[in-house]
Formats: C-alpha cells, sequence, structure tokens
C-alpha cells in the first residue's frame, strides 16, 4: 500500500464526530431513512431489494445502478460507469492507476485532503490556489503555467470543498479543452452537483465534456446517504475503465448487494431527493445569514455558491484554531478549523473554518455557539 499521511479530517471526526452535541461541520446534506428511501422505490426495485440474493455483485457494478448513474449524463453510457466503495476508493484507485513516478499532477487547493496526498504518494504534484480575496476565483492562466510536458492529470472539485465555488461554465469547457489539448486527464470531483445555489450555474459532467475525463460522484454529499457507501466513476475510455476495474480487484472486488439496490432506487428518484435537499439549504441559509449578521466583530461570511458547505472567515484575536478546539471542549459544538485544509502544495487561509449548511434544524446548533460566544464577552 502506498505510504500515506495521516487523514487530518478523519482523525479529527474521530476525536468529535459522534461526541460532539451539535455537530455543525457536517459535509453531507441531510439522509434519511431506510423506509424513506424504500417509500421512493418502484415496484420492481422494492421488489428486488426484498428477495435479494446476498452474494457477489459484478466488479464494474449492478447493471441497473449503472444506468441510472448513465441516465443524468448526455454522452455517456451504463457501459461508461465504474462503481466503487465510496468516493475515496475511487480517487485512491484513479490516481493510482493514472499516474506513476515519471509522472506529474496539477491539484487545485484548497481541497478534500486525500485529493492531494494520493497524487503526492505517486509522483510530482503542483497546486493552483483559489483565490480567496476574488471570491476563490480560479486564474486559468496560472493552470496553464503550472502543466508540464509529463502532466498526467488536473484534478478539480466543484462545487468545491471547503469553500462552495462553481466557476463558470466556460472556463471549466476551458479547461477540458486544455486538457484533451495535451493529452492530460482531467479529475472532475462533481459530488456536491445538483446543490448550487443558482441551478443555471450547474457545470456539466467533465466526462461529457471530453472522452478522456473522469467524473467522480458519490450518494454520500447531494444526495445525503453516506451510509450506502458507493461512489463511481463515469469514463468514456474503455481501456482506462478496464484498468480501474483491475485495481478494484486488489481493494473491495465488488460492492454490497443491498447498498447498490438502494443506490440504485435513490438515483432513479434522485430529483425528487435534490428538490427536498435544495429546498432544505433554501431555508437553512436565512438562519446563517441571521446568526452571522449578529457577530460581524467574528465573522466574515459569505454563502457558498453552491454544495452544503461554507468557508466563512474567523476575525476573532485568538485565532481559528484556538476558536474551534475551545468550542467543541466547552459548548460542544462542532466545526473544522483551517489547519484540517492545509496544503502541502499552495499557501491557504488560516483564520477559515467550514460550517455545514445542510442538516435539518441548524438552530440549536447556532444558539449553542451564539451563547458561548456571548459568555466570552
Amino acid at each position: 500500500m502506498t505510504r500515506l499521511p495521516d487523514f487530518r479530517l478523519e482523525t479529527h471526526f474521530s476525536r468529535w464526530e459522534f461526541t460532539a452535541r451539535h455537530h455543525l461541520t457536517a459535509s453531507d446534506a441531510q439522509t434519511m431513512t431506510m423506509g424513506e428511501l424504500l417509500a421512493l422505490a418502484d415496484d420492481a426495485d422494492r421488489e428486488a431489494f426484498e428477495h435479494l440474493a446476498l452474494g457477489y455483485t459484478e466488479t464494474f457494478g449492478d447493471p441497473g445502478l449503472r444506468a441510472a448513474i448513465a441516465a443524468d449524463h448526455r454522452e455517456a453510457g451504463p457501459e461508461d460507469v465504474i462503481c466503487f466503495a465510496g468516493a475515496e476508493e475511487a480517487l485512491y484507485l484513479a490516481m493510482n492507476v493514472l499516474l506513476g513516478p515519471d509522472d506529474h499532477a496539477v491539484v487545485v487547493t484548497p481541497n478534500y485532503q486525500a485529493a492531494e496526498t494520493v497524487p503526492l504518494a505517486l509522483c510530482e504534484v503542483t497546486g493552483v490556489a483559489l483565490d480567496p480575496d476574488r471570491d476563490w476565483a480560479l486564474d486559468l492562466d496560472l493552470v496553464r503555467t503550472a502543466l508540464r510536458p509529463n502532466t498526467r492529470v488536473l484534478s478539480v472539485n466543484f462545487p468545491n470543498n471547503p469553500t462552495g465555488k462553481v466557476i463558470d461554465a466556460a472556463d471549466f469547457a476551458t479547461l477540458a479543452q486544455l486538457c484533451d489539448e495535451r493529452g492530460i486527464r482531467l479529475f472532475s470531483d462533481e459530488v456536491y452537483r445538483g446543490l448550487e445555489r443558482d441551478r443555471d450555474r450547474t457545470l456539466p459532467q467533465a466526462a461529457d465534456l471530453s472522452p478522456s475525463a473522469l467524473s467522480l460522484n458519490v450518494t454520500s454529499k447531494s444526495l445525503g446517504l453516506p451510509g450506502l457507501r458507493i461512489g463511481w466513476i463515469v469514463c468514456r475510455d474503455r481501456e482506462l475503465r478496464s484498468r480501474l476495474e483491475r485495481a478494484k480487484h486488489y481493494t473491495t472486488i465488488c460492492n454490497s448487494a443491498p447498498s447498490e439496490v438502494l443506490a440504485r432506487i435513490a438515483l432513479k428518484a434522485r430529483s425528487t431527493i435534490l428538490d427536498r435537499n435544495r429546498a432544505l439549504l433554501a431555508a437553512n441559509l436565512p438562519v446563517f445569514d441571521a446568526f452571522f449578521a449578529d457577530f460581524p466583530d467574528l465573522f466574515d461570511w459569505r454563502a457558498p455558491d453552491g454544495g452544503c458547505v461554507a468557508y466563512p472567515r474567523y476575525l476573532g484575536a485568538e485565532g481559528v484554531e484556538t476558536f474551534c478546539t475551545r468550542l467543541v471542549q466547552e459548548a460542544g459544538v462542532l466545526l473544522l478549523p483551517a489547519s484540517i485544509y492545509r496544503s502541502e502544495l499552495t499557501p491557504t487561509p488560516t483564520d477559515r473554518f467550514r460550517i455545514g449548511l445542510g442538516r435539518r434544524d441548524p438552530e440549536a446548533g447556532l444558539a449553542a455557539l451564539a451563547d458561548w460566544l456571548r459568555t466570552r464577552r
């Protein structure tokens, strides 16, 4: 196994996620019960789940699940889909298949840690930072400058975790074209796609823009079903899909049969689930706006373009690391400080924290945070 550093986010969550009273930094939308999900199933899928044989499944994934994934694509079909045990397995195996010691990758920061640490364990990597002083803009000229003759992968994530940034569709298309011209794989993490505040800003999926690009997605984030542990990559390159399948033989081999059927049900009902989650976010955002408006001396707040996390600035004198540590210890309110998102590739802001917007009834957690802040004044 490739030697990797500790995963800072998961280490932090291992300590606090299930002991903190108020989980205000959740990265997923509100989940649902098994009964609620099964209520969305058609008769055939409900019967399939009830009579499911618990044997091995296909390494590429359940055919019905792959068809449901492909139904959301313009250019890709079921044969272009390979499923994994969550997005993390997909990312890990894709980077190991695509990159070797003589290669080079470019990764946009800030990011989900594995997006840079897995490539860094395999080859040289250059970071290109979103600009916090320009609403997290991505400078395409910096991307071009970072590319080398041996660059094999350009890794991006929009809507971005943790900033919520969504770039313009024209810029995204330019990235895909740039990669095609230079024989580079565009690896696009699209796990928050569908939760844009302005639905007209929803980006096309990379695998629809380019036959060599990879679109990564999962049931965990926009659909709010992380317990299913089902992720996937869509790519129209048959030879690459075959290599990904052979790599999967060394990890999970195949996915959980019940999870694949449940994921199939969820993806067939994606419009219903996404409408529910967008409505929840629309109802929650004014609550967060009002909270941050009460503390203008402590926070610099801006709602995200998409996704269900935001990355506000903390203005307090003690700094964001001390703030987050004392907050969870003294008030039981969990946030993620900027150190979780530090990068080995570029400077990243040290005064930010991640807050989650997609869970039901955030008022209790925000009230606990407000009470704690007021007791310190």
